[in-house]
């Protein structure tokens, strides 16, 4: 099992995204281990985007400031960050240094140290509830705020987190949709999946989800209308 070297990272994240899929997440601990079924690309012109804004357009320079500066660290850097303050979210970086995008790792199929995630994740009742969502992801690898802006691709031999391939092909073609649970962006189609494999998260799509809350709105207009 080899460790997925920086220049995996060094690309659009529209490539490394689908790229990721069956791929393994090593956990900080060294042994918890998932293969991906699920990702979500980001780039620097796209406003769900958290690096959105603060590339000044006429300069191209980048403002150093903000949440979303991280973004433009190195290839195969970690962003994680805490979603409506509940949830830690894992990213990872992609694109030549100085230019924003990331993936987010947002479902995967334990494949080693279950006893630890299901230790971590106390609410878990089957394994398909350990890793499917980006929040059940990070609780039950024990990823926080600590793990915010480290190298995945840093030497092998010592207990880190990273990304490795264990060489099994992926005989699944990945399917693709809007990403999930955002309000910015949703004609994009940049969630990609197994869409056979039930650790894929439940969330629904943000156009379809769009789509639904207009179906609601015009329904309660259209019975009290005259």
């Amino acid at each position: 099992m080899k460790r997925i070297p920086r220049s995996f990272f060094n690309r659009s994240a529209l490539d490394v995204a689908p790229d990721l899929l069956g791929r393994l997440l090593v956990g900080p601990d060294g042994q918890s281990m998932a293969r991906i079924v699920e990702t979500e690309a980001y780039m620097q012109d796209d406003p769900a985007f958290h690096a959105w804004g603060i590339v000044d357009p006429p300069t191209g320079l980048v403002r150093p400031s903000g949440r979303g500066y991280a973004l433009f660290a190195p290839p195969g850097t970690s962003y994680v960050y805490l979603c409506y303050g509940v949830h830690w979210l894992l990213n990872v970086v992609t694109e030549p240094e100085g230019r924003a995008g990331c993936v987010l790792i947002r479902a995967a199929e334990p494949t080693a140290g279950l006893d630890r995630m299901f230790t971590r994740r106390p609410s878990a009742r089957t394994e398909r509830d350990l890793c499917s969502g980006p929040g059940k992801l990070t609780q039950a690898f024990g990823i926080s705020g600590e793990h915010h802006q480290i190298d995945l691709c840093g030497p092998s031999g010592r207990p880190s987190m990273h990304f490795a391939d264990d060489g099994q092909t992926p005989t699944e073609i990945p399917s693709v949709s809007s990403r999930i649970g955002i309000t910015r962006a949703i004609d994009r189609p940049w969630r990609f999946f197994y869409a056979s494999n039930p650790h894929v998260s439940p969330g629904v799509p943000s156009d379809i989800a769009a789509e639904r809350r207009r179906i609601r709105r015009n329904s309660g207009q259209s019975k009290y209308s005259g």
